[in-house]
């Protein structure tokens, strides 16, 4: 009975919230050879891409090389267990790793060993708004925060990524007390130290260039940053030996090794200290998750004809984060390559990201202890590359020149990118979105329809008065929320300072989201009619705007087919009609013109 019980309570918080806790069950049902195949050989492909890619996400967020390698295989393996779809593959990302590492230089926190002790905590919160905001179906919201944003955000992301790493190329170093927090920080440090250049990094960084957009475009299906990483590696060996046995020294910086066998269980410390200082930080990051998460995986799933249960992936997402901060790793996210080279790879079902991630842990045993002969300088080319491939010069482009408030979204996201941490970036640039889009609901508008002299039903233009009483029947079509309501009523009363306009019916059949202050704005409107020996009538009113005036009791103040008609959705014009029949009543037998939206065909 107790087993009963718990699987019906089970069923009743998928039902409740539509989250499914082990979704892994529906893919295995039926698994087959031939998907396993395909699943081993995406997995396998993108172990390869993804060991060198946790490499350089974690240079790139100033943190051990070993976490950007174990955060790509604990989050990997995962997520297998509670995605909803094979579309999303997760681990590191250019974004959140740029994101991580502004948001510790604005915190004066440099030492990546200090800042390998925040981990645990900061993905812990992470995972926990994601899951919980998975559960709230927070998902479904992302579609109000403009493309424009992500685009501008990016392109900063890609810019920090770049100059970023330009020191590792010339085989510089900053001085301990130099802290390089925006872009132009590091710029300004970057040529302040050139004259330190490395000669022989120099030389390096451009072999490496030239090696890796020579593999690129020549054989593009291979993996051409291992390969990259591995040839140019053996290079910087091979002439530093020969330059020992000719008795010159090579300047090379390089990469310490890896000791997979010191990895453990790192359960975060509850201190609140710590998560005062990292909470913003991991709000930041949460968002980008989705973002990046949720894009990656409806654009997929679009060209492969599905569809995508973005709260599933966002949930999927949280607990991949939550994971990973039990076990050395770093803020992790859908990966746009990944994701992209799983998918052609013929990865069918989310075990291909179990693959993937036990394959990079098994890297991370094998390979672990050869990484100390990796010149930093190669990596950082590397990442470079990647930054390069963040800027998308079609969608600047796109978002730069569509309208102008897509170009001011865009800029001031950038710039802000720039100046100041990308975190506090990424809200300026949702924030100024949001303000435009309200500021374009918040619009509605007023539209009054009459015929011409000539019979044909147009939109009139102001005039200086009306000639004769008139009922007139006016349109509104827009959002009537909070942001809405005050021009609303001062477009109403616009048009009814006209003494001759006796009745105003208001079509309500494309007014939407009535708020308690567009009912505010509606009583003060019919208050000023009253004072005036006017009368205001509403029609066509839907379900949901009933209920908001019933419950405010607007619907007693102008009373339910007196001063309130239904729609009615089988005959479109007959709540109009009745709303009209009502204004012939109240004129008394009045000659009155009517201006109303009907099929000209019809007399008036």
């Amino acid at each position: 009975m107790r087993k009963l019980r718990v699987k019906t309570l089970s069923r009743w918080l998928v039902s409740q919230n539509q989250l499914d806790f082990f979704p892994l069950r529906k893919h295995l049902r039926g698994y087959s050879g031939s998907a396993f195949k395909g699943d081993f050989r995406a997995g396998l492909n993108v172990a390869l891409l993804a060991f060198p890619q946790g490499m350089a996400y974690a240079m790139i967020a100033g943190l051990p090389i070993q976490y950007g390698i174990y955060g790509s295989a604990v989050a990997a393996i995962a997520a297998t267990f509670f995605a909803g779809s094979r579309f999303i593959t997760l681990g590191p990302t250019n974004a959140t790793s740029v994101t991580l590492a502004s948001a510790f230089a604005a915190m004066e926190i440099m030492a990546p060993e200090l800042r390998a002790q925040y981990m645990p905590i900061l993905l812990l919160l992470i995972g926990l708004l994601l899951i919980v905001g998975a559960y709230l179906k927070v998902a479904n919201l992302i579609q109000y925060i403009s493309r424009t944003v992500v685009v501008g955000y990016i392109t900063a992301a890609a810019l920090l990524i770049i100059v970023g790493q330009l020191k590792n190329v010339f085989g510089v170093s900053f001085a301990p007390g130099e802290e390089a927090i925006t872009f132009f920080d590091k710029l300004y440090l970057t040529i302040k130290h050139l004259p330190e250049c490395r000669p022989e990094s120099l030389v390096l960084s451009v072999l490496t260039l030239i090696l890796y957009y020579a593999l690129s475009r020549r054989l593009p299906k291979l993996p051409n940053v291992a390969i990259v990483l591995l040839v140019m590696s053996a290079l910087a060996v091979g002439a530093t030996y020969v330059a020992e046995m000719r008795g010159v020294e090579l300047h090379f910086q390089w990469l310490r090794s890896i000791d997979a066998s010191q990895w453990k269980f790192t359960p975060p410390a509850l201190n609140f200290d710590a998560i005062s200082q990292v909470g913003n930080m991991a709000l930041a990051i949460a968002l980008l998750c989705v973002l990046e998460g949720t894009s990656i995986g409806k654009s997929l799933a679009a060209r492969s004809g599905e569809r995508l249960d973005a709260n599933q992936e966002m949930f999927s997402i949280g607990m991949a984060n939550m994971t990973g901060g039990f076990f050395s790793g770093m803020p992790a996210s859908g990966s746009l390559t990944r994701s992209q080279l799983s998918w052609a790879s013929g990865g069918s079902t989310p075990l291909a990201s179990l693959f993937n991630g036990l394959i990079v842990a098994g890297g991370a045993f094998a390979l672990g202890p050869f990484i100390k002969h990796v010149p930093q300088s190669v990596l950082a080319v590397l990442v470079i590359t990647i930054g390069l491939s963040l800027i998308n010069r079609r969608a600047i482009k796109l978002v730069s020149s569509a309208t102008r408030g897509d170009a001011i979204v865009f800029f001031s996201t950038l710039v802000a990118g720039l100046l100041v941490p990308l975190d506090t970036a990424i809200y300026f640039g949702v924030g100024l979105s949001i303000i435009l889009f309200l500021r374009k609901a918040a619009s509605p508008e007023l539209v009054e329809y009459g015929f011409t002299d000539e019979g044909q039903l147009t939109e009139l233009e102001e005039e200086g008065g009306r000639r004769d009483p008139e009922i007139s029947i006016i349109h509104v079509e827009g959002d009537l929320f909070f942001g809405a309501a005050e021009i609303f009523r001062d477009q109403m009363r616009r048009v009814c300072e006209d003494a001759n306009l006796k009745i105003v019916i208001v079509k309500m059949r494309n007014a939407r989201h009535l708020d308690a202050t567009a009912v505010m704005a509606i009583e003060e409107l019919l208050k000023f009619m009253h004072e005036h020996d006017r009368h205001l009538l509403f029609s066509e009113c839907k379900k949901d705007v009933i209920r908001v005036f019933k419950n405010s009791g607007l619907l007693d103040e102008l009373g339910r087919g007196h001063g309130v008609f239904p729609d009615t959705p089988h005959n479109p014009t007959k709540s109009t009609a009745n709303a009209l029949k009502r204004a012939m009543e109240i004129m008394g037998g009045q000659q009155a013109d009517i201006k109303i939206y009907v099929n000209p065909g019809k007399k008036k």
